[in-house]
């Protein structure tokens, strides 16, 4: 449905955009009602070869840093736009340039992965792919956090800036960025030349789609806006044997298992009530056979804080704890902590984000520009940020609003990112993305740099 609208208002006539019913809705006055007109046609004129690769994205997925067919996809079409494409930068890393005279330079980035997962999402253009890991395991593929949408937005915004280049001055720099679920291709990035063999932008911006709020709607968050991210590979050593004969081996599962259950207790029982503080093991690994015990264990674990003394404090107890049940478990050998990921929280400029917030709510109408909390998720933008670059990373609504208002309702959770279930409302969620790109860019590109 068509958005609400701020300001002195005069009835409008709108069609749905997908019933094609007439809406009688108030809007606003005659300039800048006719303002918002051009910019929905704007958004209408690119929308079909948009949503077309956001269905080409989301059937053809792939893992972290193996997204070379995903890049090529975005280069080929914004250069066909007239911008300067440079790929491969930090991997399979895109760099989009659009020069248009004296102004600053602004950033806007997408990520190009997708996660192991096996959708189950029942759509027709369902992902069916399957990839090896870096393990070589066998694994599906799905994009399961949205960023095919997000791609797709990027594109549709790059044919509207480059096709209307009397609306604003400057440099326009796109980036697509690879391996940000494993959250280490915006560092890649930068550690290849992102900052000194390209522009450095006075701005930057991006979105993520997520169920947590209505398609149609967007959320800023001044300050925080995510959390510090530690992911950690533990191997826990035993002695192998027969299941049979379990007095003869050290058996590293039920370390492992003992292990989990204290490692909850860091958060409930260690942390001060009231700070943020998460610790989950995604995976176990051991053993090949039911009667078999293995000689070590594989534990897989995530670390989600605010605060850098209480990230501190986790990363201290873990290492207790693990070391103590492996030696009360007879573990003749040390186990191996491995801290292989890492990425502080984004920080989202206070300045920039009241800034922006007038543009978005003169595209998007003011109610739907909603001032959110910090959010438990992470990713690596945080590089981009810490490098100098004052940024608003902003969430973009993705549910159905009327599901979301039924969950609402009944207290219950649409699926979340990273979901086998993940499916955003995309015709609503993907114009709304392209509209609100579009307003922050013009504004950025019009005015004094950050």
């Amino acid at each position: 449905m068509a958005c609400g609208l701020p300001g002195p208002f005069l009835p409008a006539i709108i069609v749905h955009m997908k019933t094609g019913k007439l809406l009688l809705f108030l809007s606003l006055m005659p300039s800048a009602f006719a303002q918002t007109l051009a910019n929905s046609k704007e958004v209408e004129t690119v929308y079909p070869a948009a949503h077309d690769l956001y269905i080409d994205l989301h059937q053809n997925p792939e893992l972290s840093s193996h997204e070379a067919q995903t890049a090529s996809k975005l280069a080929v079409r914004l250069r066909s736009l007239g911008y300067e494409v440079t790929e491969g930068v930090g991997g399979t890393g895109v760099v989009a340039i659009l020069k248009n005279g004296a102004g600053p330079t602004v950033m806007l980035r997408t990520e190009l992965d997708a996660l192991p997962v096996e959708e189950k999402t029942g759509l027709a253009y369902a992902s069916k792919v399957h990839a090896k890991d870096d393990a070589g395991r066998d694994v599906s593929v799905m994009h399961a956090c949205g960023h095919d949408l997000h791609m797709a937005s990027l594109v549709g915004t790059a044919a509207i800036m480059a096709h209307s280049k009397a609306s604003w001055h400057g440099t326009l720099m796109l980036i697509g960025q690879p391996a940000e679920e494993t959250i280490s291709g915006a560092k890649k990035m930068v550690d290849d030349g992102l900052f000194t063999r390209f522009p450095k932008p006075s701005v930057g911006v991006a979105l993520h789609v997520g169920n947590a709020l209505p398609a149609g709607q967007v959320g800023i968050t001044p300050g925080i806006y995510n959390t510090n991210a530690d992911s950690l590979r533990i191997t826990i050593y035993g002695r192998g044997g027969h299941g049979a004969s379990p007095h003869t081996a050290i058996d590293p599962i039920v370390i492992a298992a003992r292990t989990i259950l204290a490692l909850q207790t860091i958060a409930s029982r260690e942390v001060k009530p009231g700070e943020m503080a998460v610790v989950t093991v995604g995976y176990i690994r051991a053993g090949t056979k039911n009667n078999i015990i293995p000689d070590e264990a594989e534990l897989g674990i995530t670390v989600r804080t605010f605060k850098a003394d209480v990230r501190k404090q986790i990363l201290a107890a873990i290492t207790r704890i693990t070391k103590s049940e492996a030696l009360a478990g007879g573990a003749q050998k040390e186990p191996l902590i491995e801290h292989y990921e890492s990425t502080d929280s984004v920080y989202n400029d206070p300045a920039l984000a009241e800034r922006l917030r007038a543009p978005l709510e003169a595209a998007l109408g003011r109610q739907n520009v909603i001032t959110e909390g910090p959010i438990t998720p992470s990713e690596d933008y945080a590089f981009f940020v810490e490098q100098g670059v004052p940024s608003l990373y902003f969430s973009l609504g993705g549910a159905d609003p009327q599901k979301y208002a039924e969950a609402k309702a009944a207290g219950t959770m649409l699926p979340s990112n990273h979901s086998p279930d993940f499916a955003p409302d995309v015709d609503l969620a993907l114009r709304t993305g392209i509209r609100a790109e579009v307003a922050v860019l013009r504004n950025l590109l019009n005015g004094a740099s950050q």
